[in-house]
C-alpha cells in the first residue's frame, strides 16, 4: 500500500505535535518516574529534547534536510536517560530515511531501524522500558500494514495495541509492579506516537500544563539501593569523527546507566557516575564539549520521596560549604561554569578544588567563569517547582557575577499564586555566603515561615564578612582581578593585601600588608575588634591549598572566639582562579551585641 501523506511538510508538522503532546504530560510523566532512578524527572527531561525539536527543526525544501534539523535539535536538546534514548531513536528514523513521499513500508523500515538504534545505544537495555513500546510499534505496523486499511485506521490500530504493551511494562518490571505504574519513558513515547496520529487528524495540541495530583502514596519509595550512583552526568560531544564503540567502552568502567546516542558529528552522553570530573576529562580529550549537566540524583530523589521540609533552599556553588552540611539540610546547590581550554566545566562537580589547583600554574590561557545556561537553569526551576511551592535561592553577589540576575530570570518564569519564589543577593560569596545559607537552612529546619526567612536573611546579610589573606597577586592579575600594573608594583614590595567585599557586594582590598604575618595581624586585629561589642555567632575558614595556614588560623580564631570554626574546606575553583593557591580567609556573622548584654544586667 503507496501513499503521498507522508511526506515532507506531514514528518514536520507530524513531529512537531508529538513533542507538544509529550511536554503537555511533562507533570503526569514526572510523577510516576520510579525508573532507572525514582528522581521525578522522566517529563522534564522529555520535554526538554521536545522544547528542542519545537524551538529549532524547520521545515526545509525536502524531508532529509528537514529529519536532519529535527535530529541535530534532538541530540541537542536531549536530557536524561529518556531523553538520549528518545533522540537515538529519532537518529535511526532519519538515517533509514530514503525518500522524500514515503511507503507506508519505507515508513515501517524506518521505525524499525530507529528501534534498532535505541536498542544499540543502551549499554544493557532493559525490556518494560521505552525501547519495548519502540519496538511494539513496529511491529504492531509491520503486522498491520497488509490488512488494506487506510493510513489513518493502520496507525490508529496499531496504537491501540501500543497502548495495551504498555499497560504490560507494569509487570514487567519489579519495582513498577511495586508502585502499580507503568514505565514512564514508555509511557511518555507513546503519547508521542499519540501526537503523531493526531496531525494525521489534523488536530492541534496545547502545551498548557495539566493539573495533576500530588504524589500519591503507592509511588513512595523508600531509599535507593546502596550501590546507586550519585550524579547523573551527560555532555554533548562535537568532533569530525566520534568513535561511539571506544566512548562506549571507556565510560562504561566509570558508572551505569550508560547511553551513547548519535553520530559521528555529534553524541549525547549519559551515565550515572560518582566520578563526573573523570567523565569529562576523558570526553574533552576526544571532541569539543558543547554543553554538559550533572544532576545530584540522591538530591533528586529526596525531593521526590523524602522532603525534610517545605521550603526548597538553593544556591550556587561559590557558595562554600562542607557537603557533608549541604546533604544535611537537602540544599540544592546549581554548580556554575568553568572554562578551562576551551571547554566548561562544571564549578565543585567536573572539575574538583583538588585537581583545579593542580591546572593553575600550567594554563597558557588563565581559565575564566561562564554565566549559567539559560535553558539549564529553566529545567532546574521547573522541576523544583513540580515538587516545591516555596523556594528560597541565595546567590553569590551581583556585583561580582551575572548569576543573580540569571536565577532571577529563570525564576520569574515559574513564579505564579501557587508558587513562592524569592531570589536573594546575599552581597557575599564563598565562606561568607555559605554561612548565610547555612543560617537559611536552620532557618527552614526551624519551622520559620517564607517572608520571615527572606527578612531574617535580608538582615544577616549585612552582618556577615569575609576577609581574605592573599599570598600572591600573580592569580589575580591573571584573573584580571587587579590591574597587571598593580601586580607588578605589588610583586616589587611584596605586597599581600587583605581582600574583602563592601556593603554593596562589590571586592576590595580592605587592608595591606608587605607580609603575610603582616596580613594575619591585621585580620586579627579586625575580629578582635568585633568581639569587644559583638559576639560572633558562626565562622567558617575556607582556603586554596594553605596548609600550615589553615592549622595556625583554627588556632587562633578558636582560643580568640572562644569556639571552633564551623566548619573548615577548599574553596571553590571559580573562587580559587582569583584568590590563588595558597590563600587563606575567615568569614563570620556578627552575632548579638556584648553592650546591649551589659545594660540588661
Amino acid at each position: 500500500m503507496t501513499t503521498t501523506t507522508l511526506d515532507n511538510a506531514f514528518l514536520y508538522n507530524a513531529f512537531i505535535i508529538g513533542a507538544r503532546n509529550v511536554i503537555s504530560e511533562k507533570n503526569s510523566l514526572n510523577k510516576i518516574n520510579v525508573f532507572p532512578v525514582p528522581d521525578g524527572d522522566t517529563g522534564t527531561n522529555l520535554a526538554s529534547l521536545m522544547n528542542s525539536i519545537i524551538e529549532k527543526s524547520m521545515l526545509k525544501d525536502t524531508s532529509l534536510e528537514t529529519m536532519e534539523t529535527i535530529v541535530d535539535a534532538a541530540i541537542e536538546g536531549a536530557r536524561g536517560n529518556s531523553g538520549i534514548i528518545f533522540a537515538s531513536y529519532i537518529n535511526g528514523f532519519y538515517e533509514a530515511l530514503k525518500n522524500d513521499d514515503l511507503t507506508i513500508d519505507e515508513y515501517i523500515e524506518m521505525v524499525t531501524n530507529a528501534a534498532d538504534q535505541a536498542y544499540l545505544s543502551i549499554n544493557k537495555p532493559v525490556e518494560g522500558t521505552m525501547i519495548t513500546l519502540m519496538r511494539a510499534w513496529a511491529t504492531a505496523l509491520n503486522s498491520l500494514k497488509d490488512a488494506g486499511h487506510s493510513v489513518l485506521e493502520m496507525f490508529s490500530k496499531a496504537f491501540d495495541v501500543l497502548q495495551v504493551e504498555l499497560k504490560k511494562t507494569t509487570e514487567m518490571l519489579a519495582v513498577l509492579k511495586q508502585n502499580k505504574v507503568v514505565d514512564a519513558g514508555a509511557k511518555g513515547f507513546v503519547h508521542f506516537i499519540e501526537g503523531f496520529i493526531k496531525s494525521l487528524k489534523g488536530e492541534k495540541v496545547s502545551m498548557d500544563f495539566q493539573d495533576v495530583p500530588e504524589i500519591t502514596e503507592h509511588l513512595h519509595i523508600d531509599h535507593l539501593d546502596e550501590s546507586q550512583y550519585r550524579y547523573c552526568t551527560e555532555a554533548l560531544l562535537s568532533s569530525i569523527d566520534l568513535d561511539h564503540k571506544a566512548i562506549k567502552a571507556h565510560l562504561e568502567t566509570l558508572g551505569d546507566s550508560l547511553v551513547v546516542a548519535g553520530n559521528k558529528r555529534r553524541l549525547r552522553v549519559h551515565i550515572h557516575t560518582d566520578k563526573p570530573d573523570q567523565v569529562f576529562t576523558y570526553l574533552a580529550s576526544h571532541g569539543s564539549i558543547l554543553e554538559q549537566k550533572v544532576d545530584d540524583m540522591i538530591r533528586q530523589f529526596e525531593m521526590v520521596n523524602h522532603q525534610k521540609y517545605k521550603i526548597a533552599l538553593v544556591t550556587d556553588s561559590i557558595a562554600d560549604l562542607p557537603q557533608s552540611l549541604v546533604d544535611q539540610y537537602q540544599i540544592h546547590q546549581f554548580a556554575l561554569g568553568l572554562m578551562i581550554n576551551g571547554t566548561t566545566y562544571y564549578d565543585k562537580l567536573t572539575i574538583t578544588a583538588e585537581s583545579f589547583y593542580g591546572l593553575m600554574d600550567t594554563l597558557d590561557v588563565y581559565p575564566t567563569s561562564s554565566q549559567p545556561n539559560q535553558r539549564t537553569l529553566e529545567n532546574f526551576f521547573s522541576q523544583l517547582t513540580t515538587y516545591y511551592d516555596k523556594v528560597i535561592v541565595l546567590s553569590v553577589s551581583s556585583k561580582m557575577s551575572g548569576t543573580y540576575q540569571a536565577f532571577v530570570d529563570s525564576a520569574n518564569k515559574f513564579k505564579s499564586k501557587d508558587k513562592k519564589i524569592a531570589v536573594i543577593d546575599t552581597i557575599q560569596n564563598s565562606g561568607a555566603q555559605g554561612l548565610l545559607v547555612l543560617k537559611a537552612a536552620q532557618a527552614i529546619k526551624a519551622g520559620m515561615e517564607f517572608d520571615d526567612i527572606v527578612t531574617y536573611i535580608e538582615k544577616l546579610k549585612k552582618e556577615t564578612k569575609i576577609l581574605v589573606s592573599v599570598k600572591t597577586l600573580k592569580y589575580m592579575v591573571r584573573s584580571g582581578r587587579v590591574g597587571k600594573t598593580t601586580g607588578i608594583i605589588g610583586k616589587i614590595v611584596n605586597l599581600k593585601p587583605v581582600i574583602s567585599i563592601d556593603d554593596q557586594g562589590e571586592g576590595i582590598i580592605f587592608d595591606k600588608g608587605l607580609s603575610i604575618k603582616t596580613s594575619n595581624k591585621k585580620i586579627f586585629k579586625h575580629i578582635k575588634g568585633i568581639l569587644e561589642f559583638n559576639e560572633i555567632d558562626d565562622y567558617a575558614i575556607v582556603h586554596a591549598n594553605a596548609g600550615d595556614r589553615v592549622t595556625s588560623y583554627e588556632k587562633i580564631y578558636t582560643d580568640l572566639i572562644g569556639k571552633p570554626p564551623t566548619y573548615i574546606m577548599n574553596i571553590s575553583p571559580i573562587v580559587a582562579m582569583n584568590a590563588g593557591i595558597g590563600t587563606v580567609a575567615i568569614a563570620y556573622i556578627k552575632g548579638k551585641s556584648k553592650l546591649v548584654d551589659q545594660s540588661i544586667h
